[in-house]
Protein backbone atom coordinates (compact mmCIF):
# COMPACT_ATOMS: atom_id res chain seq x y z
CA UNK A 1 0.00 0.00 0.00
CA UNK A 2 3.05 2.18 1.19
CA UNK A 3 4.60 1.38 -2.05
CA UNK A 4 1.26 2.52 -4.53
CA UNK A 5 1.25 5.67 -2.43
CA UNK A 6 4.54 6.91 -2.92
CA UNK A 7 4.57 5.99 -6.65
CA UNK A 8 1.35 8.16 -6.77
CA UNK A 9 2.81 10.63 -4.95
CA UNK A 10 6.05 10.80 -7.04
CA UNK A 11 3.72 10.79 -10.42
CA UNK A 12 2.25 13.33 -9.28
CA UNK A 13 5.32 15.77 -8.26
CA UNK A 14 6.46 14.56 -11.92
CA UNK A 15 3.39 15.87 -13.13
CA UNK A 16 3.57 19.12 -11.25
CA UNK A 17 7.07 19.53 -11.92
CA UNK A 18 6.88 19.44 -15.34
CA UNK A 19 3.62 21.39 -15.63
CA UNK A 20 5.80 24.52 -14.16
CA UNK A 21 8.56 23.40 -16.23
CA UNK A 22 6.20 24.10 -19.16
CA UNK A 23 4.23 26.92 -17.85
CA UNK A 24 7.58 28.60 -16.96
CA UNK A 25 9.34 27.89 -20.17
CA UNK A 26 5.52 29.65 -21.42
CA UNK A 27 6.93 32.60 -19.66
CA UNK A 28 9.96 32.64 -20.96
CA UNK A 29 8.93 32.64 -24.56
CA UNK A 30 6.36 35.51 -24.69
CA UNK A 31 7.60 37.90 -26.91
CA UNK A 32 9.43 41.25 -25.76
CA UNK A 33 7.91 44.47 -26.10
CA UNK A 34 10.11 47.38 -27.53
CA UNK A 35 7.74 50.46 -27.26
CA UNK A 36 9.70 53.76 -29.16
CA UNK A 37 8.04 57.11 -29.47
CA UNK A 38 9.00 60.48 -30.23
CA UNK A 39 7.21 63.43 -29.58
CA UNK A 40 5.20 65.64 -32.38
CA UNK A 41 6.69 63.34 -35.41
CA UNK A 42 4.65 63.92 -38.06
CA UNK A 43 3.85 61.07 -40.12
CA UNK A 44 5.22 63.18 -43.79
CA UNK A 45 8.23 63.29 -41.84
CA UNK A 46 9.35 59.68 -42.25
CA UNK A 47 10.04 58.33 -45.66
CA UNK A 48 7.51 55.29 -45.26
CA UNK A 49 5.34 57.59 -45.84
CA UNK A 50 6.49 60.64 -47.84
CA UNK A 51 9.79 60.40 -49.03
CA UNK A 52 9.52 64.71 -50.23
CA UNK A 53 11.29 65.99 -46.95
CA UNK A 54 13.60 63.53 -45.38
CA UNK A 55 15.00 60.22 -45.55
CA UNK A 56 14.35 57.90 -42.92
CA UNK A 57 16.04 54.64 -43.40
CA UNK A 58 16.34 53.13 -40.04
CA UNK A 59 12.26 53.90 -38.81
CA UNK A 60 11.52 52.70 -42.55
CA UNK A 61 13.23 49.31 -41.51
CA UNK A 62 10.45 48.66 -39.31
CA UNK A 63 7.65 48.99 -41.77
CA UNK A 64 9.49 46.17 -44.18
CA UNK A 65 10.22 44.30 -41.76
CA UNK A 66 6.02 44.29 -40.51
CA UNK A 67 2.97 46.61 -40.91
CA UNK A 68 2.69 50.53 -41.86
CA UNK A 69 -0.30 51.78 -40.74
CA UNK A 70 -2.19 54.67 -42.89
CA UNK A 71 -5.01 55.33 -40.84
CA UNK A 72 -3.21 55.42 -37.11
CA UNK A 73 -4.44 58.65 -34.88
CA UNK A 74 -5.30 59.99 -31.73
CA UNK A 75 -7.90 60.35 -29.40
CA UNK A 76 -6.74 63.94 -27.88
CA UNK A 77 -3.66 65.65 -29.92
CA UNK A 78 -1.50 66.90 -26.98
CA UNK A 79 1.11 65.88 -25.04
CA UNK A 80 0.47 63.95 -21.76
CA UNK A 81 -3.25 63.39 -22.37
CA UNK A 82 -2.07 61.34 -25.49
CA UNK A 83 0.46 59.78 -23.40
CA UNK A 84 -2.13 58.85 -20.37
CA UNK A 85 -4.11 57.34 -23.50
CA UNK A 86 -0.86 55.15 -24.37
CA UNK A 87 -0.55 54.06 -20.64
CA UNK A 88 -4.22 53.67 -19.74
CA UNK A 89 -5.80 52.21 -22.38
CA UNK A 90 -8.73 55.32 -21.64
CA UNK A 91 -10.01 57.67 -23.01
CA UNK A 92 -8.75 61.62 -21.42
CA UNK A 93 -12.62 61.86 -19.70
CA UNK A 94 -12.23 58.62 -18.49
CA UNK A 95 -8.44 58.83 -17.06
CA UNK A 96 -8.79 62.37 -16.13
CA UNK A 97 -5.45 63.27 -18.27
CA UNK A 98 -7.33 65.60 -20.34
CA UNK A 99 -4.99 68.60 -20.78
CA UNK A 100 -1.25 69.69 -20.05
CA UNK A 101 -2.44 71.70 -17.09
CA UNK A 102 -4.40 69.06 -15.19
CA UNK A 103 -2.70 66.07 -13.14
CA UNK A 104 -2.21 62.46 -14.21
CA UNK A 105 -4.72 60.72 -11.53
CA UNK A 106 -1.87 58.00 -10.01
CA UNK A 107 -4.55 56.00 -9.27
CA UNK A 108 -5.22 54.81 -12.61
CA UNK A 109 -3.67 51.04 -13.89
CA UNK A 110 -0.72 51.01 -16.46
CA UNK A 111 -0.22 48.21 -19.24
CA UNK A 112 2.93 48.10 -17.56
CA UNK A 113 2.30 47.52 -13.88
CA UNK A 114 -0.30 44.66 -15.09
CA UNK A 115 2.92 43.15 -17.38
CA UNK A 116 5.43 43.82 -14.46
CA UNK A 117 3.14 41.87 -12.48
CA UNK A 118 2.46 39.03 -14.99
CA UNK A 119 6.55 38.79 -14.98
CA UNK A 120 8.06 40.46 -17.17
CA UNK A 121 10.94 43.11 -17.22
CA UNK A 122 10.15 46.36 -17.47
CA UNK A 123 12.16 49.59 -17.97
CA UNK A 124 11.56 53.38 -19.12
CA UNK A 125 14.12 55.94 -20.91
CA UNK A 126 13.47 59.39 -22.38
CA UNK A 127 10.40 61.72 -22.19
CA UNK A 128 7.23 60.93 -20.09
CA UNK A 129 6.26 64.10 -19.48
CA UNK A 130 3.77 63.73 -16.02
CA UNK A 131 4.89 62.53 -13.11
CA UNK A 132 8.35 61.88 -11.96
CA UNK A 133 7.91 58.33 -10.43
CA UNK A 134 6.15 56.07 -13.20
CA UNK A 135 4.51 53.22 -11.92
CA UNK A 136 5.22 49.29 -12.98
CA UNK A 137 8.94 50.17 -14.11
CA UNK A 138 11.86 48.12 -12.87
CA UNK A 139 14.27 50.79 -14.14
CA UNK A 140 13.41 54.27 -15.10
CA UNK A 141 15.18 57.41 -16.29
CA UNK A 142 13.31 59.98 -17.44
CA UNK A 143 13.25 63.86 -18.30
CA UNK A 144 11.41 65.77 -15.85
CA UNK A 145 9.08 67.97 -17.93
CA UNK A 146 9.90 68.70 -21.81
CA UNK A 147 13.45 67.96 -21.15
CA UNK A 148 16.60 69.60 -22.15
CA UNK A 149 17.95 68.96 -26.10
CA UNK A 150 21.74 69.50 -24.65
CA UNK A 151 23.48 68.44 -21.16
CA UNK A 152 19.98 67.07 -19.79
CA UNK A 153 19.18 66.03 -16.54
CA UNK A 154 17.03 63.21 -15.82
CA UNK A 155 14.58 61.85 -13.14
CA UNK A 156 15.90 58.26 -12.30
CA UNK A 157 14.70 55.64 -9.89
CA UNK A 158 18.29 54.54 -8.41
CA UNK A 159 19.91 57.58 -8.77
CA UNK A 160 18.08 60.68 -8.06
CA UNK A 161 18.44 63.60 -10.34
CA UNK A 162 21.45 63.12 -12.71
CA UNK A 163 22.76 65.27 -15.51
CA UNK A 164 24.11 63.62 -18.88
CA UNK A 165 26.85 65.42 -20.96
CA UNK A 166 26.15 65.49 -24.63
CA UNK A 167 22.72 65.27 -27.00
CA UNK A 168 19.30 64.49 -25.78
CA UNK A 169 18.65 61.73 -28.49
CA UNK A 170 22.05 59.86 -28.24
CA UNK A 171 21.80 60.07 -24.42
CA UNK A 172 18.78 58.49 -24.00
CA UNK A 173 19.67 55.64 -26.40
CA UNK A 174 22.86 54.82 -24.47
CA UNK A 175 20.69 54.84 -21.01
CA UNK A 176 18.36 52.01 -23.28
CA UNK A 177 21.37 49.84 -24.96
CA UNK A 178 23.29 50.08 -21.70
CA UNK A 179 20.21 48.57 -19.96
CA UNK A 180 19.58 46.02 -22.76
CA UNK A 181 23.36 44.84 -22.35
CA UNK A 182 23.88 44.72 -18.60
CA UNK A 183 20.56 45.24 -16.76
CA UNK A 184 18.39 43.20 -18.47
CA UNK A 185 17.69 39.63 -17.47
CA UNK A 186 18.94 37.67 -20.34
CA UNK A 187 15.96 34.49 -19.86
CA UNK A 188 12.81 36.57 -18.58
CA UNK A 189 10.68 38.58 -21.84
CA UNK A 190 10.91 42.48 -21.39
CA UNK A 191 8.88 45.41 -22.15
CA UNK A 192 11.26 48.60 -22.87
CA UNK A 193 9.89 52.36 -23.81
CA UNK A 194 11.92 54.00 -25.75
CA UNK A 195 10.61 57.86 -26.02
CA UNK A 196 12.47 60.61 -27.60
CA UNK A 197 11.99 64.07 -26.53
CA UNK A 198 12.97 65.10 -30.64
CA UNK A 199 11.29 66.59 -32.96
CA UNK A 200 9.38 68.78 -30.01
CA UNK A 201 9.78 72.32 -30.05
CA UNK A 202 12.21 74.17 -29.76
CA UNK A 203 13.82 72.49 -31.70
CA UNK A 204 17.53 71.74 -31.52
CA UNK A 205 19.62 69.28 -33.93
CA UNK A 206 22.22 67.37 -32.79
CA UNK A 207 25.84 69.43 -33.84
CA UNK A 208 26.88 67.02 -36.31
CA UNK A 209 23.47 67.51 -38.45
CA UNK A 210 23.63 71.70 -38.23
CA UNK A 211 25.86 72.73 -41.15
CA UNK A 212 24.01 70.41 -43.33
CA UNK A 213 20.52 71.05 -42.38
CA UNK A 214 21.04 74.82 -42.29
CA UNK A 215 21.71 74.94 -45.85
CA UNK A 216 19.21 72.56 -47.11
CA UNK A 217 15.72 73.81 -48.52
CA UNK A 218 12.66 72.20 -48.47
CA UNK A 219 9.20 71.58 -50.42
CA UNK A 220 6.51 74.10 -49.18
CA UNK A 221 3.14 72.40 -48.48
CA UNK A 222 -0.15 73.81 -51.03
CA UNK A 223 -2.00 75.20 -48.33
CA UNK A 224 1.23 77.30 -46.58
CA UNK A 225 -0.98 80.53 -47.47
CA UNK A 226 -4.05 78.96 -46.32
CA UNK A 227 -6.64 81.65 -45.22
CA UNK A 228 -9.10 79.22 -43.87
CA UNK A 229 -11.98 80.76 -45.25
CA UNK A 230 -15.32 79.07 -43.46
CA UNK A 231 -13.13 77.24 -40.78
CA UNK A 232 -14.13 79.33 -37.69
CA UNK A 233 -11.64 77.55 -35.42
CA UNK A 234 -9.01 77.32 -37.48
CA UNK A 235 -9.47 81.48 -38.56
CA UNK A 236 -8.81 82.52 -34.97
CA UNK A 237 -5.99 79.80 -33.89
CA UNK A 238 -2.42 81.37 -32.98
CA UNK A 239 -0.26 78.70 -34.77
CA UNK A 240 1.05 80.33 -37.79
CA UNK A 241 4.61 79.97 -38.75
CA UNK A 242 4.99 83.31 -39.68
CA UNK A 243 3.60 85.66 -36.59
CA UNK A 244 3.28 83.03 -33.97
CA UNK A 245 6.32 81.28 -33.97
CA UNK A 246 9.35 83.28 -32.27
CA UNK A 247 12.62 84.99 -34.05
CA UNK A 248 14.99 83.85 -31.57
CA UNK A 249 13.86 80.65 -29.79
CA UNK A 250 12.23 78.97 -32.64
CA UNK A 251 13.69 80.26 -35.99
CA UNK A 252 17.14 80.91 -34.29
CA UNK A 253 17.56 84.53 -34.65
CA UNK A 254 20.04 85.91 -31.88
CA UNK A 255 18.81 88.08 -29.83
CA UNK A 256 21.23 90.85 -30.93
CA UNK A 257 20.09 90.32 -34.18
CA UNK A 258 16.77 90.66 -33.62
CA UNK A 259 17.79 94.01 -31.73
CA UNK A 260 20.00 95.37 -35.02
CA UNK A 261 17.03 94.75 -37.48
CA UNK A 262 14.23 96.19 -35.00
CA UNK A 263 12.73 92.65 -34.71
CA UNK A 264 10.18 92.33 -31.77
CA UNK A 265 9.26 89.27 -29.88
CA UNK A 266 6.18 87.89 -31.22
CA UNK A 267 6.04 85.23 -28.38
CA UNK A 268 6.38 85.68 -24.36
CA UNK A 269 9.77 85.45 -23.56
CA UNK A 270 11.26 84.59 -26.79
CA UNK A 271 14.96 85.66 -25.99
CA UNK A 272 14.85 84.23 -22.69
CA UNK A 273 13.72 80.80 -24.53
CA UNK A 274 16.67 81.36 -26.92
CA UNK A 275 18.90 81.53 -23.90
CA UNK A 276 17.38 78.64 -21.92
CA UNK A 277 18.02 76.38 -25.24
CA UNK A 278 21.01 77.67 -26.33
CA UNK A 279 22.91 78.27 -22.80
CA UNK A 280 22.67 74.90 -21.54
CA UNK A 281 25.41 74.46 -24.81
CA UNK A 282 28.73 74.07 -23.31
CA UNK A 283 31.95 75.69 -25.17
CA UNK A 284 32.54 72.85 -27.79
CA UNK A 285 28.60 72.91 -28.49
CA UNK A 286 28.28 76.59 -29.04
CA UNK A 287 31.03 76.74 -30.61
CA UNK A 288 29.52 74.52 -33.71
CA UNK A 289 26.14 76.30 -33.18
CA UNK A 290 27.55 79.33 -33.70
CA UNK A 291 29.58 78.32 -36.78
CA UNK A 292 26.14 77.54 -38.45
CA UNK A 293 23.63 79.95 -36.92
CA UNK A 294 25.88 82.90 -37.07
CA UNK A 295 26.19 82.30 -41.15
CA UNK A 296 22.15 81.98 -41.25
CA UNK A 297 22.01 85.09 -39.17
CA UNK A 298 24.51 87.11 -41.73
CA UNK A 299 22.45 85.94 -44.51
CA UNK A 300 19.12 86.80 -43.28
CA UNK A 301 20.55 90.30 -42.28
CA UNK A 302 21.81 90.92 -46.00
CA UNK A 303 18.14 90.02 -47.71
CA UNK A 304 15.80 91.42 -44.75
CA UNK A 305 15.73 94.75 -46.03
CA UNK A 306 14.68 93.98 -49.69
CA UNK A 307 12.11 90.98 -47.97
CA UNK A 308 8.58 91.32 -48.61
CA UNK A 309 6.17 89.96 -46.17
CA UNK A 310 5.98 86.68 -48.07
CA UNK A 311 9.51 85.91 -48.50
CA UNK A 312 9.56 86.24 -44.72
CA UNK A 313 7.21 83.53 -44.32
CA UNK A 314 8.82 81.51 -46.93
CA UNK A 315 12.36 82.13 -44.61
CA UNK A 316 10.69 81.39 -41.23
CA UNK A 317 9.06 77.75 -43.05
CA UNK A 318 12.17 77.11 -44.26
CA UNK A 319 13.82 77.69 -41.20
CA UNK A 320 11.07 75.58 -39.31
CA UNK A 321 11.56 72.45 -41.39
CA UNK A 322 15.71 72.46 -40.85
CA UNK A 323 15.31 72.32 -37.47
CA UNK A 324 12.60 70.07 -37.12
CA UNK A 325 14.25 67.60 -39.45
CA UNK A 326 17.54 68.04 -38.47
CA UNK A 327 16.06 66.50 -34.98
CA UNK A 328 14.26 63.68 -36.83
CA UNK A 329 17.63 62.86 -38.42
CA UNK A 330 19.60 61.81 -35.36
CA UNK A 331 16.16 60.47 -33.79
CA UNK A 332 16.60 57.91 -36.83
CA UNK A 333 20.51 57.35 -36.64
CA UNK A 334 20.02 56.36 -33.04
CA UNK A 335 16.86 54.11 -33.51
CA UNK A 336 18.84 52.45 -35.99
CA UNK A 337 21.64 51.87 -33.13
CA UNK A 338 18.56 50.17 -31.25
CA UNK A 339 17.21 47.70 -34.22
CA UNK A 340 21.19 47.15 -35.10
CA UNK A 341 21.47 45.81 -30.78
CA UNK A 342 18.49 43.69 -31.15
CA UNK A 343 19.79 41.96 -34.44
CA UNK A 344 22.76 41.65 -33.21
CA UNK A 345 21.95 40.23 -30.14
CA UNK A 346 19.34 37.92 -31.60
CA UNK A 347 16.44 39.73 -30.50
CA UNK A 348 14.60 40.31 -33.35
CA UNK A 349 12.24 37.17 -33.62
CA UNK A 350 10.53 36.98 -30.74
CA UNK A 351 10.62 41.18 -30.62
CA UNK A 352 7.38 43.16 -31.19
CA UNK A 353 8.73 46.54 -32.34
CA UNK A 354 6.59 49.77 -32.46
CA UNK A 355 7.60 52.89 -33.94
CA UNK A 356 4.94 55.73 -33.25
CA UNK A 357 4.66 59.63 -31.99
CA UNK A 358 2.40 61.00 -29.00
CA UNK A 359 0.48 62.51 -31.98
CA UNK A 360 0.92 64.34 -35.52
CA UNK A 361 2.26 67.83 -36.03
CA UNK A 362 1.67 70.69 -38.77
CA UNK A 363 4.93 70.78 -40.79
CA UNK A 364 3.20 74.18 -42.19
CA UNK A 365 0.18 72.80 -43.86
CA UNK A 366 -2.63 75.46 -43.34
CA UNK A 367 0.50 77.57 -42.52
CA UNK A 368 0.82 76.21 -39.22
CA UNK A 369 3.20 74.31 -36.73
CA UNK A 370 2.07 72.22 -33.40
CA UNK A 371 -1.15 69.79 -33.23
CA UNK A 372 -4.01 69.95 -31.36
CA UNK A 373 -6.56 70.17 -34.32
CA UNK A 374 -8.60 67.00 -35.66
CA UNK A 375 -7.25 67.31 -38.67
CA UNK A 376 -5.56 64.62 -39.99
CA UNK A 377 -1.80 66.17 -39.80
CA UNK A 378 -2.13 66.45 -35.63
CA UNK A 379 -4.72 63.70 -35.74
CA UNK A 380 -2.85 60.97 -37.55
CA UNK A 381 0.12 59.64 -36.21
CA UNK A 382 2.81 57.39 -38.09
CA UNK A 383 2.88 53.77 -36.63
CA UNK A 384 4.95 51.20 -37.68
CA UNK A 385 5.00 47.76 -36.06
CA UNK A 386 7.30 44.49 -36.40
CA UNK A 387 6.56 41.24 -35.24
CA UNK A 388 8.34 38.34 -37.35
CA UNK A 389 5.89 35.33 -38.31
CA UNK A 390 2.92 37.36 -37.17
CA UNK A 391 3.14 40.22 -39.57
CA UNK A 392 3.58 39.91 -43.36
CA UNK A 393 6.55 42.02 -44.06
CA UNK A 394 5.88 45.28 -46.34
CA UNK A 395 2.09 44.94 -45.39
CA UNK A 396 0.11 48.00 -44.93
CA UNK A 397 -2.85 48.47 -43.23
CA UNK A 398 -6.14 51.33 -43.91
CA UNK A 399 -7.78 49.71 -40.66
CA UNK A 400 -8.68 52.84 -37.93
CA UNK A 401 -6.55 52.41 -35.12
CA UNK A 402 -5.58 54.35 -32.53
CA UNK A 403 -3.09 54.99 -29.13
CA UNK A 404 -6.44 53.62 -27.33
CA UNK A 405 -5.46 50.63 -28.55
CA UNK A 406 -1.90 49.99 -27.63
CA UNK A 407 -2.40 49.03 -23.99
CA UNK A 408 -4.51 46.24 -24.56
CA UNK A 409 -2.86 44.80 -27.76
CA UNK A 410 0.28 44.65 -25.61
CA UNK A 411 -1.86 42.85 -22.60
CA UNK A 412 -2.61 40.62 -25.49
CA UNK A 413 0.55 39.79 -27.08
CA UNK A 414 1.74 38.92 -23.64
CA UNK A 415 -0.95 36.92 -22.74
CA UNK A 416 -2.12 38.73 -19.75
CA UNK A 417 -5.72 39.65 -18.68
CA UNK A 418 -7.50 42.79 -20.16
CA UNK A 419 -8.53 44.95 -17.82
CA UNK A 420 -12.71 45.24 -18.10
CA UNK A 421 -12.59 49.40 -17.94
CA UNK A 422 -9.84 49.68 -20.81
CA UNK A 423 -11.67 51.04 -23.91
CA UNK A 424 -9.64 50.24 -26.76
CA UNK A 425 -9.07 47.08 -29.20
CA UNK A 426 -6.56 44.73 -29.25
CA UNK A 427 -4.34 45.20 -32.80
CA UNK A 428 -3.62 41.54 -33.02
CA UNK A 429 -6.10 41.19 -35.74
CA UNK A 430 -4.95 43.63 -37.97
CA UNK A 431 -1.62 42.67 -37.39
CA UNK A 432 -2.50 38.99 -38.81
CA UNK A 433 -5.32 40.37 -41.34
CA UNK A 434 -7.45 38.33 -39.33
CA UNK A 435 -10.30 40.83 -39.78
CA UNK A 436 -13.60 39.02 -39.56
CA UNK A 437 -14.02 39.89 -35.60
CA UNK A 438 -12.84 43.78 -36.39
CA UNK A 439 -15.60 46.06 -37.28
CA UNK A 440 -14.23 49.47 -36.46
CA UNK A 441 -16.36 52.18 -38.60
CA UNK A 442 -15.39 55.19 -36.37
CA UNK A 443 -13.04 56.43 -33.86
CA UNK A 444 -13.39 59.23 -31.34
CA UNK A 445 -11.37 62.57 -31.01
CA UNK A 446 -11.88 64.99 -27.90
CA UNK A 447 -9.77 68.03 -27.57
CA UNK A 448 -10.21 69.99 -24.19
CA UNK A 449 -6.91 72.24 -23.28
CA UNK A 450 -8.65 75.73 -24.45
CA UNK A 451 -8.40 78.89 -23.36
CA UNK A 452 -4.86 78.33 -23.58
CA UNK A 453 -1.54 78.61 -26.02
CA UNK A 454 -2.58 78.62 -30.11
CA UNK A 455 -5.97 79.27 -28.96
CA UNK A 456 -7.56 76.05 -30.50
CA UNK A 457 -11.30 75.53 -29.56
CA UNK A 458 -12.26 73.39 -27.52
CA UNK A 459 -14.16 70.25 -30.23
CA UNK A 460 -15.10 66.67 -30.36
CA UNK A 461 -15.43 64.83 -33.25
CA UNK A 462 -16.14 60.96 -34.99
CA UNK A 463 -14.07 59.83 -38.09
CA UNK A 464 -14.86 57.66 -40.50
CA UNK A 465 -12.43 56.65 -43.16
CA UNK A 466 -13.98 59.03 -45.33
CA UNK A 467 -15.77 61.62 -43.49
CA UNK A 468 -15.22 63.63 -40.04
CA UNK A 469 -17.72 64.98 -37.85
CA UNK A 470 -16.86 68.16 -35.39
CA UNK A 471 -18.41 69.75 -33.09
CA UNK A 472 -16.44 72.94 -31.76
CA UNK A 473 -17.97 73.86 -28.43
CA UNK A 474 -17.62 76.10 -25.86
CA UNK A 475 -16.08 79.53 -27.12
CA UNK A 476 -17.01 79.26 -30.59
CA UNK A 477 -20.12 76.52 -30.71
CA UNK A 478 -20.83 75.58 -34.22
CA UNK A 479 -20.29 72.11 -36.52
CA UNK A 480 -17.96 71.27 -39.56
CA UNK A 481 -18.09 68.09 -42.13
CA UNK A 482 -14.95 67.25 -43.67
CA UNK A 483 -15.38 65.03 -46.82
CA UNK A 484 -11.86 63.16 -47.05
CA UNK A 485 -12.01 61.94 -49.70
CA UNK A 486 -13.12 65.28 -51.92
CA UNK A 487 -10.83 67.48 -49.84
CA UNK A 488 -8.32 65.89 -48.98
CA UNK A 489 -6.49 69.24 -47.67
CA UNK A 490 -9.54 69.56 -45.61
CA UNK A 491 -10.35 73.16 -46.46
CA UNK A 492 -14.27 73.30 -46.38
CA UNK A 493 -16.81 72.67 -44.21
CA UNK A 494 -19.51 71.03 -46.11
CA UNK A 495 -21.45 70.66 -42.70
CA UNK A 496 -25.12 73.06 -44.44
CA UNK A 497 -24.21 72.00 -47.88
CA UNK A 498 -27.59 70.13 -48.35
CA UNK A 499 -26.00 66.91 -50.67
CA UNK A 500 -24.87 65.74 -47.95
CA UNK A 501 -28.05 66.00 -45.70
CA UNK A 502 -28.27 62.24 -45.80
CA UNK A 503 -24.23 61.98 -44.87
CA UNK A 504 -24.54 64.38 -42.07
CA UNK A 505 -27.50 62.49 -40.25
CA UNK A 506 -25.23 59.24 -40.32
CA UNK A 507 -22.20 60.60 -39.19
CA UNK A 508 -24.45 62.24 -36.10
CA UNK A 509 -26.05 58.60 -35.53
CA UNK A 510 -22.12 57.38 -35.29
CA UNK A 511 -20.56 60.06 -33.43
CA UNK A 512 -23.64 59.60 -30.52
CA UNK A 513 -23.12 56.09 -30.91
CA UNK A 514 -19.67 56.91 -30.00
CA UNK A 515 -20.08 59.36 -27.45
CA UNK A 516 -22.56 56.55 -25.38
CA UNK A 517 -19.80 53.73 -26.15
CA UNK A 518 -17.07 55.94 -24.47
CA UNK A 519 -19.23 57.43 -21.75
CA UNK A 520 -18.41 61.09 -22.74
CA UNK A 521 -21.23 63.54 -22.72
CA UNK A 522 -22.13 67.72 -22.45
CA UNK A 523 -21.72 67.12 -18.25
CA UNK A 524 -18.59 66.04 -18.82
CA UNK A 525 -17.39 68.27 -21.01
CA UNK A 526 -18.41 70.72 -18.56
CA UNK A 527 -17.47 69.78 -15.74
CA UNK A 528 -13.50 69.91 -17.32
CA UNK A 529 -14.25 73.51 -18.55
CA UNK A 530 -15.41 74.26 -14.69
CA UNK A 531 -12.23 72.91 -13.41
CA UNK A 532 -9.76 74.70 -16.25
CA UNK A 533 -11.37 78.56 -16.35
CA UNK A 534 -10.29 79.47 -12.64
CA UNK A 535 -6.44 77.53 -13.57
CA UNK A 536 -6.74 79.97 -16.77
CA UNK A 537 -8.26 82.72 -14.88
CA UNK A 538 -4.88 82.74 -12.07
CA UNK A 539 -2.29 82.65 -15.14
CA UNK A 540 -1.67 78.80 -14.27
CA UNK A 541 -2.30 78.53 -18.64
CA UNK A 542 0.79 79.08 -20.35
CA UNK A 543 0.56 80.83 -23.42
CA UNK A 544 -2.59 82.51 -23.12
CA UNK A 545 -2.91 85.88 -24.30
CA UNK A 546 -5.08 88.62 -22.05
CA UNK A 547 -6.99 89.75 -25.34
CA UNK A 548 -7.74 85.91 -25.68
CA UNK A 549 -8.60 85.36 -22.37
CA UNK A 550 -10.34 87.83 -20.88
CA UNK A 551 -13.71 87.25 -23.08
CA UNK A 552 -13.88 83.51 -22.49
CA UNK A 553 -13.74 83.94 -18.60
CA UNK A 554 -16.19 86.45 -18.83
CA UNK A 555 -18.45 84.40 -20.73
CA UNK A 556 -18.03 81.46 -18.41
CA UNK A 557 -18.17 83.35 -15.26
CA UNK A 558 -21.53 84.77 -17.07
CA UNK A 559 -23.14 81.15 -17.65
CA UNK A 560 -22.44 80.48 -13.99
CA UNK A 561 -24.80 82.91 -12.65
CA UNK A 562 -27.46 80.56 -14.12
CA UNK A 563 -26.31 77.26 -12.70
Amino acid sequence: MKKHQILLASLIFTFVLSSCKKNNSETKNRPNIVFIMSDDHAYQAISAYDTSLINTPNIDRIANMGMLFTNASVTNSICAPSRATILTGKHSHINGKVDNVSPFDTTNVTFPQLLQKAGYQTAMFGKLHFGNNPKGFDQFKILPGQGSYYNPDFITKNEGEITVSGYVTDIITDMTINWLETERKKEDPFMLMYLHKAPHRSWLMAERHMDEFTRREFREPQTLFDKHEGMLAAKVAKMNIDGDMGWAADSKLYPDVMDELGLEEQIGYDKLRFEMGVGRLNEAQRANFDKAYRRVAEDFKKNYPNMTDKDLAKWRYQRYMQDYLGTIKSVDENVGRVLDYLEANNLMDNTIIVYTSDQGFYLGEHGWFDKRFVYDESLKTPLLVSWPDRIKAGSVSNELVQNLDFAQTFLDVADVEQPNDMQGESLIPVFTNELEGWNREAVYYHYYEHPSEHNVNRHYAAITKDYKLIHHYFDLDYWELIDRKKDPLEQHNYYDDPTYADIKKELHKKLNGLRELYGDNDSISQKYIDEFMPLAKEGKVFGVENNILDPIVEKWENSKKFD
